[in-house]
C-alpha cells in the first residue's frame, strides 16, 4: 500500500495545443466527438487568428503544398480551390459588415419602416432611385409599392427605355396613381404658357450640356429608347396597374401611335388628369377612347406633334366627348386645325369648364365666343387662351371684349389674345392688324381690374403682310413648326368661311360627317 502511494502521480499533462490554434484545430478533427460545423468554425477561427504579418509565411505554406502535388493537374486544381475558398470568405466577409450595417442603420435610424417608405414616397423617382441604392435598409423600404405611387421618368434627353416603365409599373401595381413620361425639352412650364413642348432638334440642341454633334449622332437611337409598347405595363394582370391611374402624361414618345394609345387608356377607367404631347396620333381617335374608356377625367391637355396638320376631328366625336365626360374642367387643344363650331360644341357643352386653351390652332376666326358668357356652359370660364391662333379675327376679339366690359364672364380671370402675326382682318386674313385700337383694352382693363389681359402684337410695319413675313421664315426652324406652318399658311381659304356661316350650322365637312347634334 505505501508502495503505491508513494508512485509517481498518475495525473494528465497540459495539451500542447491548449495554446497553438492552429494544433487546437487539428486536435479537434481527430476526435470523433467533434460535429463538422464546430470543425469548420474551428479551421476557420484559427485561420483568422492568424496575424497579419504572416502573409508571407502563409504563401510559403502554399508552395509547399503545391509542391507536394506530383503532377500539374493537380497543382492547378488546388490553386483552384484557394481563389474559390478566398471568393467565398470575401463574400461571406462583404455579407456579414452588409448586415451589421444594416443593422446600425435601423438602430441610428430614427424613423419606424412604416414612416420611412411614407417619405420615401414623397421621392421622386430618381432620387427614390439612389435611395435604394444606399444600404440594405432604405433597399427594402423603398422596394414598398407605395413609393412608386407616382412614376416620373420624364427626361431631358433620351435615356429611358421600356425595361425601366415595365419594371417601374409592376413594383407600384395596384397603388400607381400618377405616370409621367416622356422627354421634355424643358423646365415644366407656369399654367398659361403656350410655349410648345413638342420636343424637336432645335429645342433639345442645349439640354444637358450636350452639344449639337452629340445630338446628331444620337438621333437614330433616341427615337428607339421608347416603342409602342412603353405602356403594355398598365394592361397586364388584368389591368390591374392601370386600374387606379389618376394621371397620365405622355411627352414625344415617338413611335406611339393610335393602337398603343387607345390600348392604354381602356386600361385606365379612373384617369382624371391626361396629358399628351408630340405623339403622332390622331386627334379624332384619342378623343373618342377618352370618350370611351375615360368618363371621370376632369383635364385634358393635347398638344399636336404636326401643327395645323390634323383637321381629324369631327363633330359627333365631339359630341360624345361632351356626354360621356361631364367632368371635364380644363380642356387644351393646341396646335390643331379647329372649326368655329366645334370648339363652341366643347366649350358650350361642358357645363363644369373653366380653363380652355386653343393656342396656336387653326382656323378659329373666333366666333364661337359669341353669346357664350350668357350660356349655361362657358360663363364659368376662369382661363381662355386664344395665342398666336391664325385666323383669330380682330373684329370677334373686339366683341368679345365688349360683352365682358357688359358684364358676361364674370369669373374670367386670365385672358391671352396675343398673336406674333396680328389679328386677322374682317375681310381678308391675309391682311393682319398690329395695333388695338378698334379692341377695348383699356376699358376692360377699367371695368375689370381683375382681368389679367395679354395682347401682344408685333409693330405695325414691321411685316406689310403674312405673306411677305412668310416668305421669310428662318432655315434653322424647328422640324414641326416649320414644315407645318408653311404647310398651313399655303392654305389660303382660313378653313372656316365665316362669311357664309348663319347660327353655326356645319359647312365645308367631309363625306362622312353627319348632321351636328344638339348639346
Amino acid at each position: 500500500m505505501d508502495t503505491l502511494l508513494e508512485a509517481p502521480s498518475m495525473a494528465k499533462r497540459p495539451c500542447v495545443c491548449a495554446n497553438d490554434p492552429v494544433l487546437r484545430h487539428s486536435h479537434c478533427c481527430i476526435n470523433p466527438r467533434v460535429s463538422q460545423s464546430d470543425q469548420m468554425e474551428g479551421l476557420l477561427e484559427a485561420f483568422l487568428e492568424l496575424s497579419d504579418s504572416s502573409g508571407r509565411s502563409l504563401h510559403l505554406s502554399f508552395e509547399k503544398l503545391l509542391d507536394s502535388r506530383a503532377c500539374d493537374s493537380d497543382q492547378n486544381l488546388l490553386i483552384d480551390r484557394a481563389l474559390r475558398l478566398g471568393s467565398a470568405l470575401l463574400e461571406a466577409g462583404k455579407r456579414s459588415a452588409r448586415k451589421r450595417a444594416s443593422i446600425h442603420n435601423s438602430l441610428t435610424w430614427a424613423l419606424p419602416p412604416d414612416l420611412t417608405i411614407k417619405v420615401f414616397s414623397m421621392l421622386d423617382t430618381q432620387s427614390l432611385c439612389y435611395t435604394a441604392a444606399t444600404c440594405s435598409m432604405f433597399h427594402k423600404c423603398a422596394m414598398d409599392p407605395l413609393c412608386y405611387a407616382n412614376i416620373d421618368l420624364t427626361t431631358v434627353v433620351p435615356k429611358v427605355n421600356n425595361a425601366v416603365v415595365s419594371t417601374m409599373i409592376q413594383r407600384a401595381g395596384k397603388v400607381l396613381q400618377s405616370l409621367r413620361l416622356g422627354i421634355v425639352p424643358g423646365p415644366t412650364l407656369s399654367p398659361g404658357s403656350s410655349q410648345p413642348l413638342v420636343y424637336t432638334i432645335r429645342n433639345s440642341v442645349d439640354a444637358a450640356g450636350f452639344s449639337w454633334n452629340d445630338k446628331r449622332s444620337r438621333q437614330g437611337k433616341e427615337s428607339s429608347i421608347l416603342s409602342r409598347s412603353c405602356l403594355t405595363a398598365l394592361s397586364g394582370d388584368s389591368g390591374a396597374a392601370g386600374a387606379l391611374l389618376k394621371r397620365l402624361h405622355l411627352y414625344n414618345i415617338e413611335r406611339m401611335d393610335n393602337t398603343a394609345l387607345c390600348a392604354a387608356l381602356s386600361a385606365c377607367p379612373s384617369l382624371l388628369d391626361l396629358e399628351i404631347v408630340g405623339l403622332h396620333v390622331e386627334l379624332r381617335q384619342t378623343l373618342m377612347s377618352v370618350s370611351t374608356n375615360c368618363h371621370l377625367i376632369e383635364r385634358l391637355f393635347f398638344e399636336s406633334s404636326k401643327t395645323g396638320r390634323d383637321d381629324s376631328l369631327k363633330s359627333p366625336t365631339c359630341v360624345d366627348l361632351v356626354n360621356n365626360c361631364p367632368n371635364l374642367t380644363s380642356l387644351a387643344l393646341r396646335g390643331f386645325k379647329l372649326h368655329d363650331y366645334k370648339v363652341r360644341i366643347l366649350v358650350k357643352g361642358f357645363h363644369k369648364l373653366k380653363y380652355v386653351d386653343f393656342s396656336t390652332s387653326y382656323s378659329i376666326t373666333g366666333t364661337f365666343l359669341r353669346n357664350l358668357g350668357s350660356s349655361t356652359g362657358g360663363n364659368l370660364l376662369e382661363v381662355l387662351i386664344l395665342r398666336d391662333c391664325m385666323h383669330l379675327k380682330e373684329v370677334e376679339v373686339a366683341k368679345f371684349l365688349s360683352a365682358i366690359i357688359a358684364g358676361d364672364f364674370r369669373l374670367l380671370r386670365f385672358l391671352d389674345i396675343s398673336n406674333r402675326e396680328g389679328l386677322a382682318s374682317e375681310g381678308d386674313w391675309y391682311y393682319r392688324c398690329y395695333n388695338s385700337s378698334m379692341i377695348p383694352i383699356k376699358q376692360v382693363s377699367e371695368e375689370r381690374p381683375d382681368i389679367c389681359l395679354l395682347a401682344e402684337f408685333p409693330s405695325e410695319g414691321s411685316d406689310a403682310s403674312l405673306s411677305s413675313q412668310l416668305s421669310s421664315h428662318s432655315s434653322d426652324s424647328s422640324v414641326s413648326m416649320s414644315s407645318s406652318e408653311s404647310s398651313y399658311n399655303s392654305d389660303q381659304g382660313s378653313g372656316n368661311e365665316d362669311g357664309r356661316e348663319t347660327g353655326y350650322v356645319i359647312y365645308e365637312e367631309s363625306s362622312d360627317e353627319v348632321d351636328i347634334l344638339a348639346v
